[in-house]
């Protein structure tokens, strides 16, 4: 660990579906919002092996060391390499439950891109993490993928399950969700990109356990992601990041609040 570690405040507002890991068991890609108002990633985490005092959840606060770089080679501008024994949590989640008011203070003050303008800074730049405000979300289009991790991986996740008490196994989506929506800068062509969210995955997991069926759980997932969260009554925003090496943009996350949320409306 570099020894140069910065304490530094962070509002969670990413967490990706776990991955497994050959030197952390599995590891979630993490992003979130300094109080300076800076995109930041957090990696690597091994969320799900963390203690519970250290589990932290989304939109809430937490305090960390973090390095001057990212892990390895990874140069994107937002990427520090965390201390994970420092992670401290500090109070509650910011809730949407009554209102949006503190997540939508926090978010609508950053800047905002089309997708376009993304691909440029991460070029000039190597940003890698922003805001995207979809013009019009057109599908959440679903393709099967392989059921099954790729055997080197299966052999890791067996090997730590040998050890301690472990959490549940981590099961691989069969399926590839993508947005395919509008934005500013959208020509003719509409733009697609992967959901890599948590949340998306642990909804359809839950929707197979309680519908019976796989097709059952996609028509519920797309009912949740284009009916509710992409309604014409919600001011819909994308966080969207770089998969690492390469330039892929995916949606690493959803924030949907009502129109109404505007800011100075509040």
């Amino acid at each position: 660990m570099d020894l140069t570690l910065t304490k530094t405040k962070v509002l969670i507002t990413v967490m990706t579906y776990p991955h497994p890991s050959e030197s952390h068991q599995e590891l979630v890609c993490t992003a979130g919002i300094t109080e300076a108002q800076k995109w930041v990633r957090l990696y690597p985490i091994d969320y799900r092996y963390r203690p519970k005092e250290q589990q932290f959840r989304k939109y809430q606060w937490i305090e960390i060391g973090l390095a001057a770089r990212g892990a390895k080679n990874d140069d994107r501008k937002e990427s520090r390499k965390p201390d994970l024994d420092s992670i401290t949590l500090l109070g509650n989640p910011l809730s949407s439950a009554n209102d949006w008011r503190a997540r939508g203070e926090i978010i609508d003050a950053m800047p905002h891109h089309t997708r376009t303008e993304l691909e440029g800074l991460y070029t000039a730049e190597k940003v890698s993490l922003g805001i995207v405000r979809p013009t019009e979300i057109l599908d959440l289009k679903v393709e099967s993928v392989e059921r099954q991790w790729k055997p080197e991986w299966e052999a890791t996740l067996k090997q730590f399950n040998l050890f301690g008490d472990q959490p549940k196994p981590l099961q691989k989506l069969p399926y590839k969700f993508s947005y395919v929506f509008r934005c500013a800068d959208t020509g003719e062509r509409p733009h697609s990109a992967m959901i890599e969210d948590w949340e998306l995955g642990v909804l359809y997991r839950k929707e197979v356990e309680r519908l019976g069926g796989e097709e059952e759980a996609i028509a519920s997932v797309k009912k949740k992601y284009l009916d509710e969260m992409c309604h014409r009554s919600r001011d819909t925003r994308l966080f969207m990041g770089t998969v690492f090496p390469y330039n892929t943009w995916v949606v690493i996350g959803v924030f949907w609040p009502p129109k109404s949320c505007q800011p100075g409306l509040f």
